[in-house]
């Protein structure tokens, strides 16, 4: 897998973290069978596309982007989803991580 793939992949395996922790929500516990079975369903597919990446990438940069995607994306969405606050402080945070993912993505490695 070369590099730019990888790079695909760890941001997929992101994305999909933040619709897994959606579903974790709307399966309320694993009560709801639907919702239980795409949120397992997405887990597997991060878990698997995140292992991917890291046969090429540094695991360092790799989980940290990995889990900034996945923090910024999973606040954004409760927001948007849930009607979760948003304040001036979170919205300091969710840039200070974004500018951390570019930062970590651009350093020579």
């Amino acid at each position: 897998m070369s590099p730019q793939i990888a790079w695909v992949a760890l941001v997929t395996a992101g994305l999909l973290d933040v619709g897994w922790a959606i579903s974790m929500k709307y399966a309320e516990g694993y009560t709801r069978l639907g919702w239980s079975i795409a949120s397992l369903a997405l887990l597997a597919a991060f878990v698997f596309l995140l292992g991917r990446a890291l046969q090429v990438l540094e695991i360092g940069v790799a989980y940290t982007v990995w889990t900034g995607i996945g923090a910024v994306g999973t606040l954004t969405m409760g927001v948007l989803l849930f009607g979760e606050a948003l304040n001036p402080v979170k919205i300091a945070g969710i840039v200070l991580v974004m500018i951390g993912i570019v930062a970590l993505k651009l350093a020579p490695a």
